[in-house]
C-alpha cells in the first residue's frame, strides 16, 4: 500500500540537510509504530523517497515523502503517532493513501512556489516596487539570464519557467511570492529570480538578508499544475 506524507520544516530544523532528514524519518518510522515495507536482499531498507529536496536554511510548509507499507491505522491516528515522535521543527501534516498505479511523488514534481521576504536586521531596499515588477516581469516578453551549470553557462529565458510572481508588503518591508519551474529538467531555484529582479533595479542581492519559505510543491494533472497534497485520498 502507497502512503504519501505531507510534513512542514521550520524553526532550527532549516539547517538539517536533506540526507540527515531521510535518516531521521527512517528513524521516526519505526519509532511511530508505522508498518513500513522493506526491500528485498541483503540489505534491506525502508521504501521511502522523497519529492524535491529542500535546500539548507530554507523552511517549507510543503514538504513530501511516499512510503510502502504493509498495513496502516486511519489517517488522523498515524498523524497523531508519527507527530508524537517528532522533533519541534518537524511537523507531518498530511497521511494520504495513493492508488497502486500512482507515480512516485519525485518523478511528479513540475513547479514549486515561494514566499521570500526580509530578515530582521536588514536595511529595505529603497525601490518603487510597483513601477520595478511592471518592467521587470509584466512588460517584458522574455527575462534572459546566463545560468551557471557545473561545466559551463547558459543563456535561459526566465519568464517560460517563472509561472507567477508578485511583490507586496508585510510590515513595511517587501515580500516575493513565486511560482518557479521544479524538476530534473529545468530546476529553477528563488534566488536565481530574486538576483535577477535585484539587477533589474541596479541592487546586488545579499543572500543572507532574505529567508526562502516554500509553500507547496506542484505536479502536472492534464494543463492544470496540481499539488502533491491533494493527490490520493484521507484513509478513514
Amino acid at each position: 500500500m502507497k502512503i504519501r506524507m505531507k510534513f512542514r520544516k521550520y524553526g532550527a530544523m532549516k539547517f538539517i540537510g536533506h540526507l540527515d532528514i531521510m535518516r531521521y524519518f527512517q528513524k521516526c518510522m519505526r519509532r511511530g509504530g508505522i508498518d513500513i515495507a522493506y526491500s528485498g536482499g541483503f540489505s534491506p531498507h525502508q521504501i521511502m523517497s522523497f519529492a524535491a529536496p529542500l535546500g539548507v536554511g530554507i523552511t517549507s510548509d510543503g514538504e513530501y515523502v511516499d512510503i510502502e507499507v504493509n498495513s496502516t491505522e486511519n489517517s488522523a491516528i498515524s498523524l497523531k503517532k508519527l507527530n508524537e515522535v517528532m522533533v519541534e521543527g518537524i511537523e507531518v501534516t498530511s497521511y494520504r493513501k495513493l492508488k497502486d498505479t500512482d507515480k512516485k511523488a519525485m518523478s511528479l514534481v513540475a513547479a514549486a512556489d515561494y514566499k521570500v521576504y526580509l530578515k530582521n536586521g536588514y536595511e529595505v531596499p529603497q525601490v518603487n516596487y510597483e513601477e520595478a515588477y511592471r518592467k521587470f516581469y509584466v512588460e517584458p516578453s522574455e527575462i534572459l539570464i546566463t545560468k551557471q551549470t557545473k561545466k559551463s553557462e547558459k543563456v535561459m529565458d526566465l519568464k517560460k519557467l517563472l509561472y507567477d510572481f508578485k511583490i507586496y508588503h508585510e510590515e513595511g518591508k517587501p515580500v516575493f511570492y513565486l511560482k518557479v519551474c521544479t524538476g530534473s529538467t529545468d530546476n529553477v531555484k528563488p534566488e536565481l529570480v530574486l538576483e535577477a529582479f535585484y539587477q533589474s533595479v541596479a541592487l546586488v542581492l545579499d543572500p543572507l538578508s532574505i529567508q526562502i519559505h516554500r509553500l507547496d510543491v506542484y505536479g502536472w494533472e492534464g494543463e492544470r499544475l496540481v499539488s502533491l497534497g491533494e493527490m490520493g485520498e484521507v484513509i478513514e
